[in-house]
Formats: structure tokens, C-alpha cells, sequence
């Protein structure tokens, strides 16, 4: 992080949780840390030097937070972990510029490695970078149509999380030299549990706690968000779908009253149930993956933990 211009390196930091503001140090922060997490489970998975994947893992977060920094910024959202957001104390061009920063940096840090597989590498974090912009301008086009299906959906949903989470759970592998096989399943195994992390982030977006989330309850609604409850409560054949689609049309959503109903609109067609079995389903399939190849039972065990706990989240 040294390596930003002291303006930038101020974005930065306030955005990671390690300083307030004006610079002064929080003594904490720096989020969940879960992709760098799967990226040294992935380099243990393959039995190799756990330390040639460290820069592996900093720019798997790096870009990360790339992606938060610009995603706050896209969406309008005013808060992140309970405090403002670094564009809304800093201000757009800081912000933007910031993600900007941390993007190139990450790619130093792959270039800079001498890992046997570092080639590779550097491709698997870019053509994640390439999938995670284009789920993310898919996500900002749904917010202006009401027909969007449950496959686009998934599909938005593999680009925008599941691409750097597959990335993150392969990319350690790749850097010892591991096998082939084994960065197959084990990004497969990352790709689902992106899919079932996002549909589990889409529902806390209307019904989490903000003690939780750190957002606003109802916050996706309020956003015309188009999060996996509610496309599948859109697309759903009954008077609630139907009541839903004219509230989530231009001008339709006057109140919190409106919210608020809009919400109970999207449980009773069916939205919320059908996006907590389909996060079991895609846990289940993340699990599965892992069962096609060897693995460490230790290092089994943990990734086991890992996708339970992320995916887990209180509600």
C-alpha cells in the first residue's frame, strides 16, 4: 500500500477500516478476508509452499475491493461496515481513482512474483477482473427492467461474485505448480460457492439486519435493485408477482410504505424461498467439487468451514 500516492493511500486505507478520515489509526479493520483466505487453502491443497501464494492472495483482495470501492460508488450506497463510504467522505473522482489504484497495484504484485505458475496467474486475476466488470454492467442494466429472468440472473451473478471467488479458490494452486485437475475443481468449487454467497448477500439486501449488512434494511428495494428474490418473485405466475411488477415500475415505489410492501410482495411469490434453496443448492454443488479430487484432510475440512460459514449469515 506504500506504493499509492499519499492521497490515495488516505482513500484506501479509510476504505479498508485501518484508519478513520483524517488518517488516525482504528487498530482494525480490513473486512472478512475471505478470498485471500481460499487462495492459501488453494496453495495448501496442492501441497506447496504456502508463502509463494501470499502475493497470489493480496491482489485476489486488492481487486476485491477494486470492485467495492467503484460498486459503492455505482449503486449509491452512503455506508459500508457501518460507517460512510470512502466516495461519500472523499469524494467520486478520490474514490474512483482509488479502486483505479488498487487494480494496477494488484497487477504489479503478480507481475513481481516468481511463483512457477505466475503466468498463469496473472491471467486467471484478469480474465476474473474481465468477468467481474461485465456482471457488474449486467446488474446496473437490470435496474431498469422488470423482465429479467432467473438465468440472467445467474448468469450476472457467476460474473459480478462467483468469477474472482473461483479465481481466489484456484489462483493458490496455479502459484505452487499444482495439477491441472485440482485448480479445476477447486474453481469450480469457488464458482458455486459465489453463487450461493450472492444469493445469501441478496437476502440479507432486503430482509438483513443492518447490525449484519451494515446497510440500511430493505436497502436493494429502495435501489431497484434487481437481487435474486426478487427477479424470482417477478417471474412468478400469481396477483403478487403482478402487484410487485407495478410497484417496481417507474414512479411506483412513492413511500416506505411501498418498501415495505414491496417486500412482502416478494415473499409471498415466492421470492425469498426460492433464493435460500437455491444458496443450498449451490453449496451443496460447491461441496461436491471438492469430492472429485484429493485433498489434505485438514485442508478439506477448512474450505468445508469456510463455505458453511460464509454462507451462513444471519439474516
Amino acid at each position: 500500500m506504500d506504493r499509492l500516492v499519499p492521497p490515495l493511500r488516505l482513500v484506501a486505507d479509510y476504505h479498508f477500516g485501518w484508519v478513520d478520515a483524517d488518517g488516525a489509526d482504528r487498530g482494525g479493520g480490513g473486512g472478512k478476508l475471505l478470498r485471500p483466505a481460499l487462495v492459501l487453502l488453494s496453495a495448501a491443497a496442492a501441497d506447496g509452499p504456502i508463502e509463494r501464494a501470499v502475493p497470489a492472495a493480496v491482489a485476489v483482495e486488492l481487486v476485491h475491493n477494486f470492485s467495492l470501492l467503484h460498486d459503492d460508488l455505482m449503486d449509491g450506497d452512503a455506508e459500508r461496515r457501518h460507517r460512510p463510504t470512502a466516495w461519500a467522505v472523499f469524494g467520486i473522482p478520490h474514490a474512483v481513482l482509488a479502486g483505479d489504484a488498487l487494480l494496477a497495484l494488484a497487477t504489479d504484485l503478480l507481475l513481481e512474483a516468481s511463483a512457477p505458475g505466475e503466468r498463469w496467474e496473472l491471467r486467471s486475476l484478469t480474465a476474473a477482473v474481465q468477468q467481474l466488470i461485465g456482471g457488474q454492467i449486467e446488474d446496473v442494466r437490470f435496474e431498469r427492467r422488470l423482465d429479467v429472468t432467473v438465468t440472467e440472473w445467474l448468469a450476472m451473478a457467476a460474473g459480478k461474485t462467483s468469477a474472482l471467488l473461483a479465481c481466489a479458490a484456484s489462483i493458490g494452486a496455479i502459484a505452487v505448480g499444482g495439477p491441472g485437475a485440482l485448480a479445476a475443481a477447486l474453481a469450480d468449487f469457488g464458482a458455486h460457492l459465489g453463487l450461493a454467497f450472492q444469493l445469501v448477500d441478496d437476502l440479507l439486501g432486503i430482509w438483513g439486519s443492518p447490525r449484519v449488512t451494515g446497510k440500511p434494511v430493505l436497502a436493494d428495494l429502495r435501489a431497484n435493485k434487481k437481487s435474486a428474490p426478487i427477479v424470482a418473485a417477478l417471474r412468478a405466475e400469481s396477483p403478487h408477482a403482478t402487484r410487485l411488477a407495478e410497484l417496481l415500475a417507474p414512479g411506483g415505489l412513492r413511500d416506505e410504505e411501498d418498501v415495505v410492501l414491496a417486500a412482502k410482495l416478494v415473499e409471498a411469490a415466492g421470492g425469498r424461498e426460492w433464493a435460500v434453496r437455491e444458496a443450498e443448492r449451490q453449496l451443496a454443488e460447491a461441496l461436491a467439487s471438492l469430492d472429485r479430487v484429493t485433498l489434505p484432510a485438514a485442508v478439506r475440512d477448512d474450505l468445508v468451514e469456510l463455505a458453511r460459514f460464509v454462507t451462513a449469515r444471519e439474516s
